[in-house]
């Protein structure tokens, strides 16, 4: 008598999910790899667009430089842009957080003569390093976008593209 043999043997399934654990192996850090490099390259357009919205701010209200982030941010539905609700950025990257990284905004150089902030640091820092970027970024009202692997990026440190 003759059996019928339908499906796959353990061995045959063992097999295929060894493959199949092998590329997963080879797969997953190079995506991890890829999603670090999209976030840092979002970090520097985020400190790009931020630094462009800075001098708008400046430009516009006559105030100096922006007291923090938040006053970036676009005015609430129906309301007209103002210096605490200027338009200039989206809320989550007033929120100080986007794309694995956390955004740190510090008004400076104030003078009391003329009741205005002439400068403002501005850091980027990974949320996780190691899992969402790897590179500490740093700017100013120079809006020089500097870059370190080590520490907390500061004015000192290697402009990015050097």
């Amino acid at each position: 008598m003759r059996r019928d043999q339908r499906g796959f043997s353990l061995i045959e399934l063992l097999i295929v999910v060894a493959i199949i654990l092998i590329i997963m192996a080879i797969a997953i850090p190079n995506f991890m790899r890829s999603r670090m490099a999209a976030n840092q390259a979002s970090a520097i357009e985020s400190l790009r667009i931020i630094a462009t919205a800075e001098v708008t701010y400046f430009t516009t209200y006559g105030t100096g430089f922006s007291t923090s982030l938040d006053a970036l941010r676009p005015p609430a539905p129906g309301q007209q842009a103002a210096s605490t609700a200027a338009g200039l950025i989206d809320n989550i990257l007033a929120g100080g957080y986007k794309s694995g990284y956390s955004f740190f905004y510090t008004s400076t150089q104030y003078s009391a003569n003329t009741n205005m902030w002439y400068g403002y640091t501005l850091l980027a820092n990974p949320t996780s390093f190691g899992q969402s970027g790897i590179v500490y970024y740093f700017t100013d009202e120079s809006h020089v976008i500097r870059a370190n692997t080590a520490n907390t990026a500061s004015s000192t440190d290697s402009a990015v593209g050097d």
